[in-house]
């Protein structure tokens, strides 16, 4: 049997990565703007050093995919107000906790005695739910399309087994509308996308189409590897070359398909369908951009059951934090005057330095590795 190591040896291949890079540099004729999508992407962009082997005909472009990253601070205080109720534990994934909301974070709340859980896996839900059933258990969910099948098994479970205790606060949201609106916009700078791989696996590579068609931009859903990365980048290079009608490529065909995973999609639509608009943080209001609980279960809907209690009002970030600019491709994180100063992972002003997948977290961490001027 394999080991991850022997998994992944071959897709960091540094004589690989270098050869590609080789290849780029002779092939490359024009400008292009790349976007990646995921900020999977972004990590692997800047851990590796690409953009000091790509040639400067080469930029990235830092987009919104980080489901913690683009929460606005009003979902942040839906959260904390749930928290904050008597008998309740709130669950959670990745880093929500850290994220500051209008006047406090989970994080802190949870320093002050309020039961408050990360969680590796939505199921361990349950676990949690059996052994405090006198309490109100309510799982925070975020997520793109890929986390968004586990939020589903969740919920399946839950009804079949008739649990009372648990609700859902559901805050999933979807990739191909804030590409859309993106791209929409005026002086857009965006040549060709990185195609999240992840969220594609579930999906499958033809929610791009309809984009690429408008917008003749092509998108090549990515691995997540090094190689992978610079093999999709050839391969936007050779679509401009051939100057043909733009596609969606997939160069992740050892998980991704066309029409994805059906039973997982299905599972979604038995219980969620779409909002008729979500704010996503420093984007603005999108519609049709995320998911919500149908009607039939609004018994374990945190957003009706505990209606009275959440907050409406709509906060934006702190005036000096430019996060919005960065998740939508119009500024890195090297522009934000209070960037690896008054903003820093322990002490974040915005979203971007708190998610382990946010780009002010990339840069920060990687420093010198983050862009080819730094």
């Amino acid at each position: 049997m394999q080991s991850k190591v022997d998994l992944i040896e071959g897709f960091r291949n540094p004589s690989h990565i270098k050869a590609l890079a080789a290849i780029i540099k002779q092939e490359c004729k024009r400008k292009i703007n790349i976007m990646e999508v995921c900020g999977g992407h972004t990590h692997t962009i800047m851990k590796f050093g690409l953009p000091q082997i790509l040639p400067d005909l080469i930029e990235f472009i830092h987009g919104p995919g980080c489901p913690v990253c683009i929460m606005p601070k009003e979902r942040i205080d839906h959260a904390i107000a749930l928290a904050s109720m008597p008998d309740t534990i709130l669950a959670t994934l990745g880093d929500m906790i850290r994220i500051p909301g209008s006047a406090t974070s989970l994080q802190k709340l949870r320093a002050d005695g309020k039961d408050i859980r990360s969680l590796y896996s939505p199921l361990d839900v349950l676990k949690i739910a059996k052994e405090n059933p006198d309490k109100k258990v309510i799982f925070f969910a975020i997520g793109f399309e890929t986390t968004t099948p586990m939020s589903a098994v969740l919920i399946d479970t839950v009804i079949k087994e008739n649990i009372q205790n648990i609700f859902f606060h559901i805050n999933h949201v979807t990739v191909p509308e804030p590409i859309d609106v993106i791209m929409s916009g005026k002086d857009v700078k965006i040549d060709a996308f990185l195609g999240p791989s992840h969220v594609s696996v579930i999906t499958g590579y033809k929610i791009y189409e309809p984009i690429v068609q408008k917008y003749a931009t092509p998108i090549v859903v990515a691995g997540f590897e090094p190689s992978d990365v610079m093999e999709s980048i050839l391969r936007i290079v050779r679509q401009f070359n051939a100057g043909e009608k733009r596609f969606v490529d997939n160069q992740y065909a050892r998980a991704v398909s066309r029409d994805g995973n059906l039973k997982a999609q299905a599972l979604v639509q038995k219980y969620m369908h779409k909002r008729d608009h979500f704010r996503w943080r420093g984007i603005g209001d999108i519609a049709n951009s995320a998911l919500k609980l149908k009607t039939q279960f609004a018994h374990i809907d945190a957003e009706v059951v505990f209606a009275d209690l959440l907050p409406t009002q709509e906060l934006d970030d702190h005036k000096l934090c430019i996060c919005g600019k960065i998740l939508s491709g119009n500024a890195k994180p090297f522009d934000c005057k209070v960037f690896g100063k008054a903003c820093i992972p322990a002490n974040p002003m915005g979203s971007c330095m708190v998610s382990s997948e946010g780009a002010c977290a990339a840069y920060f961490k990687y420093g010198k590795l983050a862009s080819k001027g730094a």
